[in-house]
């Protein structure tokens, strides 16, 4: 039995408005027939840019959508059909800082609890406070937490009852880098405890440090699903990257991929390396800090996301 399964699963949502006000025919597809199954103990990667309908997918699994068509299931309960008990089996750490301000952090520990029926939980509350770092905290009222404290209590929140199947979405998005360990270690050891992780993050280092399958989403349907290892097998063999003080020409850039200073080229032997960087000492630049690595899963990301280029999927829109 899968831990998550989602079988043809599409939602489409009414066209939005023009900017005249009229209202253009068709729907929108935020997902489009999504079949995907997660093991029971597996720490998935679900990737995807901007828009891609990762959290559409994780509204939908939570309950708080409702699918256009196909089915959704956590440990063999429908989502719909058997909400009770696929909640009970599922903790979700939402994107969004949501919290009560007129509770502390304890209380609202115990009100999640009782909101899933679980007694006596005083000895796995005090644990998730020690592991996430709150424990000084436990009497503070959410109002008077810093951001990062405020994520903390939410993915607390999320565990409070022990869920089989723990849901992550960008858990990590803005936060500190310490925040981000503690976090990653103790999710980490819940999964070596048997425990089904589902993460979406825009921190591919993270994915790739931590996913043992990954599929990447890109306007609601799925473009590649395999091992991280396989994938990154995948991928190029080499990057070349360096620094630059001075602009690529267009033609060398439209090959790169450039941040600020920094340009990496795909690069799958010596030839290739020395190609490139002939190409910049022509163009009269003088390349700085220069390395050669392999490839990671940014770079089979981008590749992935460039090999599907394409628009917005909407139905039945007139021409």
């Amino acid at each position: 039995m899968a831990a998550i399964s989602f079988q043809s699963v599409s939602k489409a949502y009414p066209s939005p408005k023009s900017s005249k006000g009229s209202e253009r025919p068709g729907t929108f597809l935020a997902l489009d027939a999504v079949s995907l199954d997660i093991q029971q103990g597996e720490f998935f990667g679900l990737l995807g840019p901007n828009g891609a309908g990762k959290t559409t997918m994780i509204s939908v699994l939570a309950g708080l959508t409702r699918a256009t068509s196909g089915l959704v299931s956590v440990l063999g309960h429908n989502v719909q059909t058997d909400f009770a008990a696929a909640r009970r089996a599922l903790g979700v750490v939402p994107q969004e800082l949501v919290f009560d301000p007129f509770f502390n952090v304890r209380e609202l520990l115990r009100i999640q609890s009782g909101y899933f029926g679980v007694k006596n939980n005083d000895a796995w509350m005090d644990e998730l406070l020690e592991s996430l770092g709150l424990a000084d905290k436990a009497n503070a009222n959410m109002r008077q937490l810093s951001g990062g404290m405020k994520r903390r209590v939410l993915v607390a929140q999320a565990l409070v009852h022990k869920p089989p199947v723990i849901v992550l979405d960008e858990p990590t998005a803005g936060v500190d880098v310490e925040l981000r360990q503690t976090l990653w270690q103790f999710i980490a050891k819940l999964n070596r405890e048997g425990h089904t992780v589902l993460l979406t993050t825009h921190y591919l280092e993270e994915a790739e440090a931590l996913c043992g399958r990954i599929a990447m989403l890109k306007s609601g349907r799925i473009v590649a699903l395999d091992k991280t290892s396989d994938l990154l097998k995948a991928a190029s063999s080499n990057v070349l990257r360096f620094k630059l003080d001075a602009e690529l020409p267009t033609a060398l850039a439209r090959q790169a991929r450039i941040t600020g200073r920094i340009v990496q080229f795909p690069a799958n032997d010596a030839l290739e390396i020395e190609r490139y960087l002939a190409a910049v000492r022509e163009a009269g630049l003088v390349a700085h800090d220069i390395e050669i690595r392999k490839a990671d899963l940014e770079d089979v990301f981008l590749d992935v996301m460039a090999q599907n280029k394409g628009s917005v999927h909407a139905v039945g829109v007139a021409a």
